[in-house]
């Protein structure tokens, strides 16, 4: 059984897998490698659920997190943390809509949506990773 204190440790390792994957998605892309493309961006999508089902069950049963951080480390965090939680309910109507347009064959419109939702979607995996070292590894609340 895994014990809910290791939940947030999971959940960094498990953005910081998520950005690699995405990473590499792109890179396999612009290289016109589509299968590779393809496998790596369903990895992003199946580590990401992964991820999501590991918070909602961590969240359910430990609530929110606290920062111990002081002086101007506590605006910078909040600042980050609330960027990162606006990135991460974007994404959750965005990821999905990009998926189906390239199921559907739809690459132009696929192109275009994935303008928005890459970044985003890349941007909101590493900035989980920062707040992760922040709040737990640098700044935990005591």
């Amino acid at each position: 059984m895994i014990q809910i204190s290791t939940f947030p440790h999971i959940l960094a390792a498990l953005n910081a897998l998520t950005l690699i994957l995405l990473i590499a998605g792109r890179i396999l892309i612009k290289n016109g490698n589509r299968q590779a493309h393809k496998k790596a961006m369903i990895s992003a999508l199946a580590v990401s659920v992964v991820f999501l089902t590991f918070y909602i069950i961590y969240h359910a049963n430990s609530g929110l997190a606290r920062f111990g951080g002081h002086g101007i480390i506590r605006p910078i965090y909040f600042t980050i943390l609330l960027i990162h939680v606006i990135g991460a309910a974007a994404i959750v109507p965005l990821v999905p809509l990009a998926v189906w347009r390239a199921a559907k064959g739809e690459i132009e419109r696929h192109k275009k949506i994935v303008r928005i939702t890459w970044p985003l979607w890349a941007f909101t995996a590493a900035s989980g990773v920062v707040v992760y070292f922040l709040a737990v590894r640098l700044y935990p609340y005591a």
